[in-house]
């Protein structure tokens, strides 16, 4: 098991690659859509125009990500993967829209070109509305700034998860103006998991041959229906649903945690033993939560529902050799909330990696045995 750090796009630098280091990574993960900014970036609920406009944004290229790949690598660490294409990208993948079949050639090129630069894996999230609808609130341990769904009297205005997706927005961001007069955007449960199935079919030989792992994100929040859009990974069982549309290595999970854990069906133990025994996982979201939909908050790693441990001795018993990047951690009083809450996440992580052998017999192996 390695660890690993995710930085949002104005967070590449020098400065925040020593973080890491001195926080006991080997990997990054980089975002490269600028959703969020700032000295302390914070997840957003969404409500107030999305995370930004990304019309602008243009395809990247081979020389920005081999760029990127050896500014990580003259510091002292190893790019894990891309996580999320912008929206730009791929809206009419998203919609079916008449840019798809351009938009899927040039995908197919982006990864080759990943491939090429040295990147082993991009995280993508196939959904239309998102991550969407949370509040922020006092809901970690000692008041620390979180976020929560379907939370009791929460702070400020909560988000209707019925409010329609706007014409020009996908995924919480806009890709261009509106049209007057258009409709809101929506799709069936059938039609977001045959647009899903041709997508894969399409670019997954690419990338196997390119030798980059695609990795597809669970659905947060795994609601049924969010903003009249069906959504796709919201149980457990649909990633195994996702992985069988096309049988190959590069057809794998982007596994977080909190999203399993927050989902109906099953025991997470389980899931994750089964996950990281089949080989797909590209890397995983060490984060913890309590509760489960429609109502939890996000916690603080060693706080929540999840034995984390448990899930340490389940991937040392797998022999999961790949990268774990704490993902959501709540804010922390101080003059550097960001990178305190993550500093503190990744302490907790490297103890448990570095002390996975004393870490006893897995509790959940005889009953995995028993199930099998």
């Amino acid at each position: 098991m390695k660890i690993g750090l995710g930085l949002y796009r104005e967070q590449l630098t020098p400065d925040n690659y020593r973080f890491a280091l001195q926080s006991g990574a080997t990997h990054i993960v980089a975002h490269l859509t600028n959703y969020f900014a700032g000295k302390d970036p914070k997840i957003d609920s969404g409500d107030t125009g999305g995370w930004g406009d990304c019309s602008a944004d243009r395809l990247w290229t081979y020389e920005e990500l081999s760029a990127l790949v050896q500014d990580v690598r003259a510091a002292g660490l190893e790019l894990a993967a891309i996580e999320n294409f912008s929206p730009r990208f791929w809206h009419d993948i998203l919609l079916d829209g008449p840019e798809r079949g351009a938009q899927i050639e040039a995908l197919k090129q982006l990864i080759r070109d990943a491939g090429k630069a040295g990147v082993p894996c991009i995280g993508y999230n196939f959904s239309l509305a998102g991550v969407y609808g949370w509040t922020r609130g006092p809901y970690a341990r000692g008041g620390a700034e979180s976020v929560g769904f379907g939370v009791e009297d929460a702070p400020g205005a909560v988000p209707d998860p019925d409010a329609p997706i706007p014409d020009g927005m996908v995924w919480n961001m806009r890709y261009r103006r509106g049209l007057p007069g258009a409709k809101p955007v929506s799709v069936s449960n059938a039609e977001i998991w045959d647009r899903l199935s041709r997508f894969l079919k399409e670019v997954v030989p690419v990338a196997e041959e390119a030798g980059v792992m695609l990795g597809a994100h669970p659905d947060d929040p795994p609601a049924e229906v969010l903003r009249g859009t069906a959504r796709l990974v919201n149980r457990p069982e649909k990633y195994d649903r996702l992985m069988s549309i096309v049988d190959s290595p590069s057809n794998g999970l982007e596994l977080c945690l909190g999203s399993l854990q927050e989902m109906p069906g099953g025991d997470i133990y389980e899931h994750v033993r089964r996950f990281a025994r089949s080989g797909r996982i590209g890397y995983i979201h060490f984060r913890n939560v309590r509760g489960k939909m429609p109502r939890y908050v996000e916690t603080f790693v060693d706080e929540g529902d999840i034995d984390m441990a448990e899930i340490v001795r389940i991937l040392r018993d797998e022999n999961y050799q790949g990268v774990m990047i704490p993902d959501h951690t709540p804010a922390m009083t101080c003059a550097a909330s960001w990178h305190a809450g993550k500093a503190f996440a990744l302490g907790y992580m490297r103890a448990l990696v570095q002390n996975a052998h004393a870490l006893g017999p897995s509790r959940s192996l005889v009953h995995d045995i028993a199930a099998e």
